[in-house]
């Protein structure tokens, strides 16, 4: 008597189809030659689509069956319901409309880098896993650091090093865990439970978040006010005082994160005044330059990170402005000993000769995670592909288009630019005076409604895209410029369509 088989499922018979090697390499051409026609066509075509998408919740469960196929389907059928489920649910931020948030930008060189990197699909862990992922990772990050004039403390040609995390949030939690345990080790690990991290009350949420993670008590985090008079910056003078007072009751002062070019407003923290503050408390200093480190490469405007040799560690995100899709955040350190005590775990199967001899780097022990992708590379296509020349006129074009529509904002009465643009994001608003029976001093919601009501309705249209923040109690438009392929002509658009809501919004206002 045979035995019995149980199946979950449609019962195999004959009529399966036969396995083919999901490597195969024919077949791997064959699928990514349409895959690239695909996605040529995409950006082809991007304007074609609302940009930001118009689905409701729930809508793809709707469109897609209950369970995976049995079968195997061919890339052509899948690919159709890319184009009619997917698509219309993606907010398209290649779209040369798309001013939200902070730009992703994309580039030939970063997807192809993007695409090396999956086709070897390593993980590199350590060096030994495999050395190129590492020995380019560490030339790589000390050509941008050179790039961006980093002093040579932060580089592995001085006695510091880069590293490439995935988001600002990694590279914030691994160095302040290093500020940690820095600290711990002096004034024993009891007393983690005194130990306060800085910021202001415009630093990127990342801060809080980190400081959860590391275990920083909810009530010894600090964000300090910011005023509209001082641009939204943080100021040295705010800080010490609040050191001090956290110092009187007992506490100890750890981590300031400072920020050059915040999500808000693009405000920049006055670097020197603050390291010299931080100095005199032994204090870690980390600079999230998250959106705007990278068009430092450009010489004007390597100003605004003056004073950064004071600091410990220094981060951006070169998948924001830089051309290098997500993810990709370069961070440096002075002290990549400092990460390593924090971060490091050696157990025996990861143990090798070229670990043992200390001649070597092991990015493990300087993020998260253990496994790793090989970034390097998409950065690597980055800056071969374009050069530093164009690099640097590709970030002064976006900053050209910001000046065009910053001047658009100045010259009309209805509105106003609410804090000085340093980069490429105009921060506006329509202004009290453009509404006649605006009720002066206790106007301040209504205002703040106009707005939102004009952003509801620019972003409705599908036209252009732009998102939103609240400084000083008023509710502000964001106009970030930086998709790849944004040009004159669509910032001139996106002001049109501004202009155009603006006066339908207002008129119910007067």
């Amino acid at each position: 008597m045979g035995s019995l088989e149980f199946h979950h499922g449609p019962v195999e018979n004959n009529c399966d189809p036969p396995m083919t090697n999901p490597l195969d390499p024919e077949e791997f051409r064959r699928q990514g030659h349409i895959m690239i026609d695909f996605i040529a066509d995409y950006f082809k075509n991007i304007e074609k689509y609302p940009v930001l998408s118009q689905v409701q919740p729930g809508y793809l469960k709707k469109r897609l069956p209950e369970s995976a196929p049995y079968n195997p389907e061919p890339i052509e059928t899948i690919l159709q319901d890319v184009r009619y489920h997917i698509v219309p649910g993606i907010t398209h931020w290649q779209s040369p409309s798309y001013f939200g948030y902070f730009p992703s930008s994309g580039s030939i060189a970063g997807f192809l880098g993007e695409m090396l990197s999956t086709g070897f699909n390593v993980v590199g862990f350590n060096w030994m896993s495999s050395p190129a992922a590492t020995e380019l990772e560490s030339i790589v990050m000390d050509w941008l650091g050179d790039m961006l004039q980093l002093p040579k403390s932060f580089l592995f040609s001085g006695k510091g090093g880069g590293v490439l995390q995935g988001t600002t949030c990694e590279a914030i939690v691994c160095t302040m865990a290093a500020a940690r345990d820095q600290m711990l080790s002096r004034i024993g690990k009891d007393n983690i439970g005194r130990l306060v991290v800085y910021g202001s009350d415009q630093t990127h949420s990342a801060l809080k978040k980190a400081s959860q993670i590391v275990g920083i008590h909810p009530g010894n985090f600090r964000a300090i006010n910011t005023a509209q008079s001082t641009e939204f910056a943080l100021s040295p003078e705010l800080l010490r005082l609040t050191i001090c007072s956290d110092i009187e009751k007992g506490l100890v002062p750890l981590f300031l994160c400072a920020t050059m070019g915040t999500t808000a407003t693009t405000s920049v923290d006055p670097l020197g005044a603050l390291c010299d503050v931080a100095k005199d408390y032994g204090m870690w200093v980390h600079v999230d330059a998250a959106y705007a480190g990278s068009v430092c490469i450009c010489p004007e405007f390597r100003h605004f990170i003056e004073g950064v040799e004071g600091a410990n560690s220094f981060s951006f995100n070169a998948h924001k402005w830089f051309f290098t899709t997500l993810d990709c955040c370069c961070l440096w350190v002075k002290n990549p000993t400092a990460l390593i005590d924090s971060l490091s775990t050696n157990p025996e199967f990861l143990r090798n000769k070229a670990s043992d001899s200390k001649q070597v780097v092991d990015y493990k022990d300087w993020q998260i995670a253990l496994s790793r992708r090989f970034r390097a590379l998409k950065l690597w296509l980055v800056l071969r592909s374009y050069g530093v020349a164009n690099l640097r006129n590709f970030l002064r074009s976006h900053v050209k288009m910001a000046e065009i529509f910053e001047r658009l904002v100045r010259e009309n009465k209805w509105f106003e630019v609410v804090v000085p643009r340093n980069f490429a994001m105009v921060c506006f608003r329509i202004s009290p005076s453009a509404i006649s029976k605006y009720p002066g001093d206790d106007g301040n919601a209504l205002i703040n409604e106009v707005n939102c009501k004009l952003l509801e309705a620019i972003n409705a249209s599908g036209n252009v895209y732009m998102t939103h923040a609240v400084v000083g109690g008023m509710y502000v438009l964001r106009c970030a410029i930086g998709a790849t392929l944004t040009e004159e002509k669509h910032v001139l658009m996106a002001w049109k369509v501004v202009h155009d809501h603006a006066d339908a919004v207002l008129s119910t206002y007067q």
